[in-house]
């Protein structure tokens, strides 16, 4: 698989960055491949828009930024409002449903995938704290850049007191993930 530069943007207290964690993790230490992960938010941090991007190759990673991503997951209005300049034509733009709409044009060829990762953490889950593992299971599923298995082990190892909970995120999220693509 040749680069691939993912963005995801949300509110400070959403677990954002800690979503570009735990992917990063499995990509690199679980699944063997070449990424960079970098954050930024601003001074309000949480509450206010931040974002973590990942850059993932089967080569050495040799510009750490994400220049144009090609995934874009997007949590909250503000962050689609500040982050979603650059999104590559024919890109893929994740969204939860709940909280954020498409405002202006979308670069030709981006396919839109909205899931209520939010509504899903809260209501099946218990805990609107699981919406970011919801929400990697729902990357997992529509782009297929990283493995269950991947995911499972890196959750296993990064909240091991949390890991039922998780697990059942991440479950939920793939099958939303899936239900997503089916209905493009």
């Amino acid at each position: 698989m040749a680069r691939t530069e993912i963005r995801i943007g949300g509110f400070g207290g959403q677990g954002v960055v800690t979503m570009a964690v735990v992917l990063g993790e499995t990509l690199s230490l679980v699944e063997g491949r070449h990424c960079v992960q970098t954050q930024s938010y601003g001074p309000e941090a949480r509450g206010g828009a931040s974002k973590s991007e990942i850059v993932v190759d089967d080569e050495l990673v040799d510009y750490p930024k994400v220049q144009e991503p090609d995934i874009f997951v997007v949590l909250s209005r503000a962050a689609y409002l500040e982050y979603i300049h650059g999104l590559k034509e024919n890109g893929i733009l994740i969204l939860d449903e709940d909280l954020v709409e498409i405002e202006g044009d979308l670069p030709a060829g981006v396919k839109v995938y909205k899931v209520p990762a939010t509504r899903i953490a809260e209501k099946q889950v218990g805990t609107k704290q699981a919406t970011n593992v919801v929400m990697m299971g729902v990357l997992a599923a529509i782009t297929g850049i990283v493995t269950e298995d991947g995911l499972r082990q890196a959750i296993k190892d990064r909240w091991p007191r949390f890991v039922d909970t998780n697990f059942k995120a991440l479950e939920l999220g793939l099958d939303a993930g899936k239900a997503a693509l089916v209905a493009q």
